[in-house]
């Protein structure tokens, strides 16, 4: 077995952008290589840009006959379950921008998924609304739910989708509030010990280095922060009719302490702490960013968005083909080395919903210390 010093890592031209020599790293390596007209293929692969399919039928569990979703589900029991927010994103933008860049990137791998004749199931967002850092308080456009709203929501999506069969659960996150989902995540398991695979991907950061500011014609120019230049580039490529460059502001947050501790929104600087890990070194944004903007907007063109969406569509697919490489439909992590149940108590729970023999999860006894009473 290889020793830790002994690992390679595969280097760019950029001494801040590496990879690790494995499957997810070498697929990064490719996009960050691929030629412009490259990366508008793998866009094209995914039909990207489209129009938002939360109307269009058949493309969520909720919009398509049940017939069709256990059709689906036979093939194929992922899902992955969007999560954004409404939030102020400046004059220029619209404030369900988080729900629809992370609703149409699924909605890309999805179209995807069904060429290969094994299409993925879309939950629709489970959070219009969303958690929110303290910082973004009394915002205008901001809409700001409890952490206890925002979990307790998504632990009870997760148990119902689980009962329905859907045992790998993939939140998919694209907003300021990972702490929140993260917590879910672990409550659901304390709470239910349910076998599955069951994960948040906060989308920007898994290809951070796409947000990188670098030498190439298509790069972005700033680092990511809040409603500036890659959110807005993004939007343009997306949904361009939700956005209004003409009114565009730029604005820049204050920091009362030296530069170097707090990192940018996908830590791109490793810095010792990402950007939620504090309050009350910086202005909240009503005193020192009213515009609702961190950055400069005004720099966004849909062109820089290109390579960071064909980033996350390559990569939810890598995420999406290797769960079921291991984990065929019908098929979850063993009971035992997951949870603290057994198999034989397990077996009703895991048969197919609906089917001869089938229990329902509601029906499961709780165990342990950590059930809601």
């Amino acid at each position: 077995m290889a020793k830790e010093k002994d690992k390679k890592w595969l280097l760019t031209d950029n001494p801040a952008i590496i990879f690790e020599d494995n499957e997810v790293g070498r697929l990064k390596k490719q996009i960050w290589d691929a030629s412009e007209e490259e990366i508008d293929k793998i866009l094209e692969e995914y039909e990207i840009p489209s129009e938002s399919e939360l109307g269009k039928p058949g493309c969520y569990i909720q919009n398509t006959p049940r017939i069709k979703v256990i059709e689906k589900r036979r093939k194929n029991d992922i899902v992955f379950v969007p999560i954004g927010c409404t939030e102020n994103h400046g004059i220029h933008a619209n404030s369900g921008l988080d729900t629809f860049m992370v609703t149409q990137i699924l909605e890309g791998v999805r179209r995807y998924t069904a060429k290969q004749g094994r299409e993925v199931s879309l939950a629709f967002p489970p959070l219009n609304y969303g958690g929110h850092p303290y910082h973004h308080i009394g915002m205008p456009g901001t809409v700001i739910m409890p952490k206890e709203a925002v979990e307790e929501t998504i632990i009870y999506t997760m148990l119902g989708l689980w009962n329905d069969g859907f045992r790998k659960i993939i939140l998919v996150n694209n907003h300021g509030h990972l702490w929140m989902l993260e917590s879910a995540i672990h409550e659901f398991m304390k709470r239910y010990q349910l076998p599955g695979i069951f994960r948040v991907i906060d989308w920007h950061r898994a290809v951070r280095e796409f947000f990188y500011p670098v030498d190439r014609e298509d790069s972005l120019e700033t680092h990511f922060i809040h409603a500036d230049e890659s959110e807005t580039s993004v939007g343009l490529l997306m949904f361009p009719g939700m956005i209004d460059m003409s009114v565009v502001q730029d604005a820049e947050g204050e920091s009362f302490l030296p530069d170097g501790h707090f990192d940018k929104s996908v830590d791109p600087y490793r810095r010792p702490s990402r950007w939620s890990e504090g309050e009350g070194h910086m202005a909240i944004e009503r005193a020192a960013t009213p515009e609702g903007v961190v950055g400069k907007p005004s720099l966004a063109s849909a062109k820089k968005a290109k390579r960071p969406i064909a980033a996350i569509l390559k990569y939810l697919t890598l995420v999406h083909d290797q769960i079921l490489e291991a984990f065929p439909p019908g098929k979850v992590p063993p009971v035992e080395k997951v949870t603290l149940r057994t198999e034989k108590e397990m077996e009703p729970f895991l048969k197919e919903p609906g089917s001869k023999g089938w229990k329902s999860v509601y029906e499961l006894p709780q165990i342990g210390v950590f059930h809601k009473l």
